[in-house]
């Protein structure tokens, strides 16, 4: 135990503490700027298991404040959760670490918390964010909320046994839709955010239950403001809390369209697969080609690129517009 030596000296954590932070298991949904953060401290932590889950490669623009990666992951094309467990494998051996390179839904979800103890949050839309929050309250399972824009943050432990959740605290119309893509963000105030969520993290772990405390913590550290918003009652309207249903896993994802927010690009979700070896043949003659064992990036034109992976899901970057990235879809690849 010598490689915890110092973290066992803290006296709430203690032995008993850190064998039962050996024993868990923890899901983090987003390896960008958050989640990189969030899976360096668990892992350093000795946490038992690991899953992390990503849809994205590695960009350029990823490296200013997402402490996992480097600039030959971005050459390369690498996906998020591959690069990260690269590096984090490096960091602790002891730990089981599974990488997923998806996008998450409500077809994915359940299975992708299975034997979870706790869910991190590490995204930066609240559509998953729901997600997240009424798969954990149906699975009696905690998650660490975590958001982080400009230099402002927030977060917040939201427990189904013991606090309210995210849409008693916010309800959908209430997002701001901005996000690092559109407004920018700053490094430090990722790293504290996420150093909170691990914090409350690994007291819910350890069953230091006194020392959480349900709130929303809110800080904006260029303006020097703080403040703490103590958790609502539960709303006796919240369809999570009150009525136990849950609207994020009523309609299962097929083939649709989704604008990502700040990213001049579309998402296309299909339930075929592809064969990239032969996907590259087809589409060479489109333009320049880089395969890498995980995606296929075509720059068909001067203003539009797909990047295709295995398991059906396409990005067409250089559009916002739904309609458009459809038809290009359709008209190169195919529904």
């Amino acid at each position: 135990m010598e490689r915890y030596s110092r973290q066992i000296l803290f006296g709430p954590i203690g032995n008993e503490g850190q064998e039962k932070i050996k024993k868990s298991s923890a899901l983090i949904v987003g390896m960008g700027a958050l989640g990189t953060v969030i899976a360096n401290h668990l892992t350093r932590a000795g946490i038992g298991h690991l899953r992390i889950v990503d849809r994205d490669f590695v960009e350029m623009s990823n490296l200013q404040r997402q402490m996992l990666f480097t600039e030959n992951d971005a050459k390369e094309l690498v996906p998020k959760a591959i690069a990260a467990k690269r590096v984090l494998e490096t960091y602790n051996s002891q730990v089981e670490i599974a990488a997923h390179v998806t996008h998450v839904s409500a077809n994915n979800m359940a299975s992708l918390m299975e034997d979870m103890d706790i869910v991190f949050d590490g995204t930066d839309n609240f559509s998953t964010r729901y997600l997240i929050n009424d798969s954990c309250y149906k699975k009696n399972i905690p998650f660490s909320y975590g958001g982080v824009v400009r230099s402002r943050g927030m977060t917040a432990l939201f427990n189904p046994n013991t606090t309210s959740c995210l849409r008693c605290l916010f309800n959908e119309q209430q997002s701001t839709g901005e996000t690092c893509d559109t407004v920018g963000v700053i490094s430090p105030i990722v790293d504290i955010v996420a150093s909170i969520q691990v914090t409350e993290g690994l007291k819910y772990l350890t069953e230091n239950m006194d020392a959480i405390r349900p709130i929303l913590r809110t800080f904006d550290i260029w303006n020097n403001d703080s403040y703490d918003i103590k958790l609502p009652k539960k709303k006796t309207d919240c369809p999570v809390c009150m009525h136990k249903s849950y609207p994020a896993l009523d309609q299962p994802n097929t083939t649709f369209e989704q604008s990502l927010c700040g990213r001049n690009s579309v998402q296309i979700l299909s339930p075929d697969t592809y064969d990239l070896t032969n996907m590259e043949k087809r589409l060479q003659h489109l333009g320049d080609v880089q395969r890498t064992p995980f995606l296929l990036k075509v720059n068909i034109s001067s203003s539009i690129t797909f990047v295709l992976f295995s398991n059906g899901r396409v990005l067409v970057q250089g559009t916002d517009d739904l309609v458009e990235a459809r038809s290009i879809f359709d008209r190169y690849i195919g529904s």
